[in-house]
């Protein structure tokens, strides 16, 4: 009998995962990730991993499964928080919850549960994985959830095929409503809770609050940037390769107070992401004012009004070689190749068409259309019919 350690979060989805693996005839384990002790941040007086953890408790207790939990705090905290504070720092946005699957659930963990002689670990992902064997080889595919409301794939955008080896997806083919239904019927007290919208496993966490743990605050203006203005005008040269019109298109605007107006102040450009429209708090134009760019040397915040401003659309972005991820390591490209693909950069963000070109120190992704908000420290994913191929941090 193979042994699956699932990580029960204390949610439906796991909860329904460990359910599945039961049924089909796995020897199942329960492990509960305790990621965080500091409760200052979370939202109102809830004790989020305490709830969850107890949830997820009585549900191994209702399968009759062995449970545990296993304290992973200070790993998170070095490989993600510390991680986490060093890249909003320099004014870029990280994912926690990619680096979450890569670095803690798919790594440490995954090392606990091999030590406790499992053959498999199991999460409540919304995705699938298929093996094929090419060249006398097992190659192992990750694809989107069947559920393309909750397909989860960009969140193991970063995953290596021994890593994928080793997982199994039991929700995969489901819809998030039948999951729901299968706790139901199984009575999991899991059934009705609400889906987590906090860091992976910590719970409801304040990010503004989390941050200011240890970035500081420092009073900053606001410059409001016109559709119009001159830093848009940017003479398009004649280029002599194909890399040379995309390194300019991937190039962003480099702005000055000077190319706009100051509207108002904030606290810290580092606590702002591209793309964000709330927390400005500046009124007295026709359109909301989104934020187009952030300098966190200078602390200035550049906002344009309306969600259609010509400083928040680019078409090509850039990956460094030191960033660039092949879950599937034989279709990587080699310099100079190029391949068609969907991508995305952000989760839920629908696929768009794009085209990979390789260069020698990185790769371009060259979308179809213009792209709202894209941010340095953002990962980019790659797909091919349904199944994901690699992925980089945008540079």
């Amino acid at each position: 009998m193979k042994r699956v350690i699932v990580g029960l979060s204390g949610g439906v989805d796991s909860s329904v995962a460990a359910y599945l693996l039961k049924e089909q005839g796995y020897d199942v384990i329960g492990l509960f990730m305790k990621n965080w002790h500091d409760d200052s941040v979370t939202i109102s007086n809830e004790c989020p991993w305490l709830e969850d953890s107890n949830d997820a408790l009585i549900v191994a207790e209702k399968l009759g499964i062995p449970f545990q939990v296993v304290d992973l705090s200070e790993q998170y905290k070095e490989r993600i928080v510390d991680y986490m504070f060093d890249e909003y720092e320099k004014g870029r946005t990280p994912n926690p919850d990619i680096l979450c699957n890569r670095e803690i659930k798919f790594d440490v963990f995954m090392d606990i549960a091999l030590d406790l002689g499992a053959d498999f670990v199991a999460t409540g992902h919304y995705c699938r994985k298929e093996e094929e064997i090419i060249d006398g080889k097992s190659i192992y595919k990750l694809l989107a959830g069947k559920d393309i409301n909750k397909d989860q794939s960009y969140f193991l955008c970063q995953l290596s095929q021994y890593q994928l080896s080793k997982a199994i997806f039991p929700i995969g083919e489901l819809t998030k409503p039948a999951v729901r239904e299968i706790a139901k019927k199984a009575d999991l007290i899991t059934a009705e809770k609400k889906d987590s919208q906090g860091l992976c496993f910590i719970g409801k966490v304040r990010l503004p609050e989390f941050l200011q743990q240890k970035l500081q605050s420092k009073e900053g203006v606001i410059v409001q940037v016109s559709d119009t203005a001159e830093v848009y005008q940017r003479k398009q040269p004649n280029f002599n390769s194909k890399e040379e019109e995309l390194d300019f298109f991937a190039t962003k605007y480099q702005y000055n107070k000077q190319d706009g107006k100051v509207v108002g102040k904030h606290l810290g450009a580092h606590y702002f992401t591209k793309g964000q429209r709330k927390g400005l708090a500046v009124g007295g134009t026709k359109e909301p004012l989104f934020v187009i760019e952030t300098d966190v040397r200078e602390n200035v915040i550049y906002a344009g009004e309306g969600k259609n401003h010509k400083g928040l659309y680019r078409s090509v972005l850039f990956v460094s070689n030191e960033e660039e991820h092949w879950i599937r390591e034989d279709l990587k490209l080699k310099n100079q190749e190029s391949l068609d693909v969907e991508a995305r950069i952000r989760y839920r963000q629908p696929l768009e068409k794009a085209i990979l070109h390789k260069v020698e120190n990185g790769i371009f992704v060259e979308f179809q259309n213009p792209q709202s908000a894209i941010q340095e420290g953002q990962f980019v994913a790659w797909y091919k019919n349904e199944e994901l191929l690699g992925s980089g941090v945008i540079s």
